[in-house]
């Protein structure tokens, strides 16, 4: 596991409850609006050195009496050969365990359901089906690992919701009633607001925001 950010403390990035939040480091998109660019390539940028693993099992489990959860998130940390592991040491703590995922590696999120190890996943679904490849500028993006993943959640029996970004430079009326057929009927879908103050392509940068987050 590469862990390139923590965040001790956080009242809004696991829904109802108090976290710490981890960064993982790399990512297997490319989206022109993500906002944690540094997390995009496999290593930390030059001079910017990778959390100690075990630094950070002690520090989360001096937190026990404060928080009730981690975060994983990224970057992408399915990527990681690591994070079973890593995610069977955060429980020995007690402590419950979201995962953020872009949904493109099923078999891992599958292996990880059958150990009981996610308590929560949110899963960004980016465009359509149809866009997703060029719209993630990721030639070889296997949809059909993402339509897995959205069933795998959704009949997980575990809390879970999938988020859309709303890029209105890059992504129409039509492609946001595309995006919502993608949603299975009864898991929550959350629209984000699109961040443009730092993002993968600095020219996205200048571009109006979208929609505030709302529930749909």
């Amino acid at each position: 596991m590469t862990l390139a950010g923590f965040v001790p403390l956080s009242l809004c990035d696991y829904p109802g409850r108090v976290a710490s939040v981890l960064f993982t480091q790399g990512c297997n998109f490319r989206c022109p609006w993500c906002h944690n660019p540094h997390l995009v390539p496999a290593e930390p940028p030059v001079g910017t050195a990778a959390y100690d693993t075990q630094a950070v099992i002690g520090a989360l489990a001096s937190r026990r009496t404060r928080v009730e959860g981690v975060v994983v998130t990224g970057g992408e940390p399915t990527l990681h050969a690591g994070l079973p592991a890593f995610l069977r040491r955060l429980r020995a703590l007690g402590l419950r365990i979201k995962l953020d995922t872009n949904g493109s590696r099923p078999a891992v999120l599958r292996a990880l359901f059958a150990e009981r190890l996610l308590d929560d996943v949110a899963m960004d679904v980016k465009a359509p089906w149809a866009r997703y490849a060029a719209l993630t500028d990721t030639p070889a993006c296997d949809i059909a690992a993402l339509r897995a993943s959205v069933a795998l959640i959704a009949g997980s029996g575990v809390a879970h919701q999938f988020r859309t970004t709303r890029v209105d430079p890059l992504l129409s009326g039509s492609d946001y009633v595309a995006i919502r057929r993608q949603i299975p009927d009864g898991s929550p879908h959350v629209w984000q607001a699109f961040r443009p103050d730092a993002c993968l392509n600095p020219a996205l940068c200048a571009a109006r925001a979208g929609c505030d987050s709302a529930r749909v």
